[in-house]
């Protein structure tokens, strides 16, 4: 079974370019074009991981992450935040809020499949 990937961003070519990259890699894709998408789609079906943009309309990536470690029954999401905002006040912020990592845009693609599938190796429980 193929795990499956949410991909929050709000960027067309970057949800293009991921969504074509992830499903030949053999992942399972959706897509959620704000943060209310997001949780509406975790809520539907809750994905193995979530690639989540920080800069997100209507609640931002920092709000997503937060209410997903909020609710126990979704504990097992690994959550890898994209954002161009590479500060260090920003990827500590991501991963105070309960990111698992955090990468920053542009991105190399070989390295953000590399940790897609590290997380996923991971799996639910951190391990």
């Amino acid at each position: 079974m193929s795990h499956s990937i949410l991909i929050a961003d709000d960027e067309p070519n970057i949800v293009l370019s991921l969504e074509f990259l992830l499903e030949d890699a053999g992942y399972r894709v959706r897509i959620a074009r704000d943060g209310q998408e997001a949780i509406d789609a975790v809520a539907a079906e809750p994905p193995d991981l979530i690639l989540l943009d920080v800069m997100l309309p209507r609640l931002s990536g920092f709000d997503v992450c937060q209410r997903i470690r909020a609710n126990p029954a979704w504990r097992g999401i690994r959550v890898v935040m994209l954002s161009a905002k590479g500060r260090e006040v920003e990827v500590h912020k991501g991963l105070a809020v309960g990111a698992d990592a955090y990468v920053t845009k542009p991105f190399a693609i070989q390295e953000l499949l590399a940790e897609v599938a590290r997380q996923l190796q991971r799996g639910p429980d951190g391990a």
